[in-house]
């Protein structure tokens, strides 16, 4: 099967980029921008990406439809699909891009499977891409995951893992779950250390660590995705109690997140950032913003 044109929802801060480096190498990108933010619809328009206004033209039109969006978004976004294809009739690829557990997968592979869509399961490894530079690694799996592999021709690094849903989404889980799981880890630990009025030294003592210069850049870019995060640390946490291990760790770092996107710094958008520009910025609101909430619990 020749993809001729790519759906993508939604064009966010990778759905745009990806987008972005398809149209760039020839690739027809469409989307629907019903009811989406101003800076979503920004976003598409500087990409290239063509609004069709709804989805069943969406479903019609696109020979691949890429699903990237918060995790917590995905099952429910992949029911609103499959209620379009029965309706439209079609053997759309489906391809599901998000940090979902492997059960999530499955479950969506089943639902879409049943409307008439061939389901891939996909897992994306890295930052959004950029024009002439280097992207993210896609991993494909599933009974068509093959059909996927031709994206690499415009631009995309595809990779396919094997013909079992479940396979992408595993690799990851696995993958955040240290990536992700360490910058919750620091944050936790470094605003901690703000609170006790120790952080000079415990950074003393971190910068003779390797990953120090890591959590330099993760933890100040870390805020205005947190609201995604919340989600994502969800579906790992369901990974590991699926295989027996403890989920423990993932659900802490869901919590991490979640509070986070409830302070200023979770407002703002990586175009727009006013805060938060180092390391200790981030952790200096963020102590600030346990004490509010320390002394708003107080007044209850």
């Amino acid at each position: 099967m020749k993809i001729q044109t790519v759906g993508i929802l939604s064009p966010g801060d990778m759905g745009h980029a990806i987008g972005a480096v398809l149209h760039q190498h020839g690739m027809r990108v469409i989307t629907n921008l019903h009811g989406r933010s101003q800076r979503t619809q920004e976003l598409a328009l500087k990409a290239g990406i063509s609004d069709v206004g709804g989805d069943e033209v969406l479903v019609r039109e696109a020979d691949c439809l890429l699903s990237i969006m918060p995790p917590s978004h995905a099952y429910a976004f992949g029911e609103r699909i499959a209620a379009t294809l029965r309706n439209v009739k079609k053997d759309l690829l489906f391809v599901d891009c998000n940090a979902v557990a492997p059960r999530t997968a499955l479950a969506l592979d089943a639902l879409l499977t049943e409307a008439g869509a061939s389901f891939v399961d996909g897992g994306i490894i890295g930052g959004p891409p950029r024009l002439g530079g280097e992207g993210p690694h896609i991993y494909v799996s599933g009974k068509r995951a093959r059909d996927i592999a031709q994206l690499s021709e415009y631009g995309l690094d595809v990779r396919v893992l094997g013909a079992e849903s479940g396979q992408a989404s595993g690799l990851k889980m696995c993958y955040a779950s240290v990536t992700k799981g360490l910058t919750a880890l620091a944050t936790t630990a470094l605003t901690a250390s703000q609170a006790l009025g120790l952080q000079e030294e415990l950074i003393a003592e971190f910068r003779d660590l390797p990953v120090f210069r890591s959590l330099e850049r993760s933890v100040p870019g870390m805020p205005p995705k947190a609201y995604r995060w919340v989600g994502e640390m969800q579906e790992i946490a369901r990974t590991f109690a699926d295989l027996g291990l403890p989920p423990q760790i993932h659900e802490g770092a869901a919590a991490l997140y979640h509070f986070v996107e409830g302070t200023e710094l979770g407002q703002e958008t990586p175009e727009q950032r006013q805060r938060g520009q180092t390391l200790q910025d981030v952790t200096a609101i963020l102590a600030s913003a346990l004490e509010k909430q320390k002394a708003s619990d107080k007044d209850r």
